[in-house]
């Protein structure tokens, strides 16, 4: 099996410029990074669930997460100034490619009851935005050692101009989204 940047540089690039008749591959789209971003939520105040949270994500993603702070105290949430309230990790190059191939490979088709990812996941600029419920969808994590669950959320940016375009190369590269009419 090809990992995704041969297979975008081997079959997709040429498609893509044959389909909207680019006559440069620089000028095609492409992929440019995935956020990976967990929010803290209700282990706000829990050190040691954050460092596990933070653990998990370096375990998901590759790289150790960069923590997120308040830009302003909210009573309602219990949240002051510069408190941590998530975690995010910006992937680019080749842990990007790592990840994306665990992504379509493993950890999408291992989620329950799984029919496809909406057209409606990818905004007007071309980015996926996808929600996943439960880390444990990823191969690296054995179900006896967790002890909680918790959600992210990944962003796949494209440098499309238009949404169509950024489908259709999700589509060759491998996601699962199904068309609807």
């Amino acid at each position: 099996m090809l990992d995704l940047k041969q297979k975008y540089n081997k079959e997709v690039l040429p498609a893509i410029q044959e389909k909207f008749g680019y006559k440069n591959t620089l000028a095609a789209p492409k992929i440019t990074k995935v956020v990976v971003n967990v929010g803290i939520g209700r282990f706000i105040k829990d050190e040691k669930m954050q460092e596990a949270i933070s653990a998990d994500l370096a375990i998901i993603t590759g790289q150790k997460p960069l923590k997120t702070l308040s830009k302003k105290a909210i009573s309602g949430f219990k949240i002051r100034e510069k408190m941590v309230v998530g975690l995010k990790s910006t992937l680019r190059g080749r842990r990007m490619y790592d990840f994306l191939n665990r992504l379509v490979g493993a950890a999408i088709p291992r989620i329950r009851d799984f029919r496809g990812l909406a057209e409606t996941t990818v905004d007007k600029n071309g980015n996926l935005n996808l929600g996943i419920k439960e880390h444990i969808i990823f191969p690296e994590f054995a179900h006896e050692d967790i002890k909680f669950i918790f959600g992210l959320e990944v962003s796949v940016v494209t440098n499309t101009k238009k949404r169509e375009e950024s489908i259709e190369l999700l589509k060759l590269l491998g996601f699962p989204i199904k068309t609807t009419k």
